[in-house]
């Protein structure tokens, strides 16, 4: 069953993506009022993450956000999907890179360079990245969290990767570093920290939309132990599948600076961003879940769980 699925879901994906755009934008505004009137996708959610994030703002105001961000949602989808299969000339139409001259030089010096990004719209077509930076011996690759059906993940791989950009896997990340060291080869390797971690993941809190947040620090420590310089990309959409992005400097060497400093910073410019434009972040996702008081019970649980055993082992 899994398999006849996986079949018609993917051919239903290869025809719409030969739809022209303004086929895909009708739909997708017919897809945005059953998914926010009728379905009701996440709506308890956003509206949550929403009025937490900006006490300063009023009710009628944070309906307005919620209303564009669901509209950008279901233009993401119908983006995605068209981007299966783009040529190489459309998709760098589709979104331009500003701020590569500080990247070439960076890369011509020898460096390699880990790349903060986020999920703001949209955010996909940033696999177009090898397209725009022509380096020899360069792997660009960017950190996944792999499906847990692998025929589903192998095909989104395989639109991600259309463009030469790898996929790593996030628990892999580090063994694929260390190859790429190995070979004598530069990378530059993309991350998205901006989701919430697991518990055992949680290892730094910082403020973020005044609420107290727990973060994702791999990728600092990536770069700080291989010397990379850093950049955050700046995604903002001009109009209906145009988008810019924009590579802000942050660092020449990240071992140079303070531990948790590149993640404080990274997400200083984040929360910037979002704010500029808030209907662009994806608010569907339950970020705050997680809380101090959360991870010290589950602490003292696991602890409670360690004791018991070891007292069984001994009897």
């Amino acid at each position: 069953m899994s398999t006849i699925v996986f079949y018609i879901v993917t051919s239903f994906w290869y025809l719409v993506s030969r739809l022209p755009f303004r086929v895909l934008y009708f739909f997708s505004d017919l897809m945005y009022y059953l998914v926010f009137y009728v379905v009701r996708y996440r709506r308890k959610v956003v509206h949550k993450n929403l009025v937490n994030s900006f006490p300063e703002k009023s009710e009628s105001e944070i309906k307005e956000i919620e209303h564009k961000f669901y509209h950008r949602l279901c233009d993401y989808f119908v983006e995605t999907m068209k981007l299966y299969g783009m040529s190489e000339e459309k998709v760098c139409k589709r979104l331009q890179f500003t701020g590569l001259d500080k990247v070439h030089e960076v890369l011509e010096r020898g460096q390699s360079i880990v790349l903060y990004f986020s999920h703001t719209f949209n955010w996909e077509y940033a696999v177009s990245l090898p397209l725009h930076i022509k380096h020899d011996n360069l792997a660009i690759a960017y950190i996944y969290h792999p499906l847990r059906n692998k025929r589903f993940d192998e095909f989104f791989k395989k639109i991600r990767c259309q463009y030469k950009a790898e996929n790593v896997a996030m628990k892999v990340t580090l063994r694929h570093v260390v190859q790429y060291q190995k070979q004598k080869k530069q990378f530059l390797l993309g991350t998205m920290a901006d989701q919430s971690p697991k518990w055992e993941a949680i290892h730094h809190w910082l403020n973020f939309f005044n609420q107290d947040t727990p973060v994702f620090t791999g990728s600092e420590k990536i770069a700080a132990k291989t010397g990379c310089a850093v950049f955050f990309l700046r995604m903002e959409r001009v109009r209906r599948s145009k988008y810019t992005a924009e590579f802000v400097h942050m660092t020449d060497n990240a071992a140079e600076l303070p531990e948790m400093e590149l993640t404080n910073q990274y997400f200083r410019l984040l929360e910037d961003c979002i704010k500029e434009h808030p209907e662009s972040w994806l608010w569907t996702h339950d970020r705050w879940k997680r809380t101090r008081e959360g991870l010290k019970q589950r602490e003292e649980r696991l602890a409670k769980e360690r004791e018991q055993k070891q007292k069984e082992k001994e009897q």
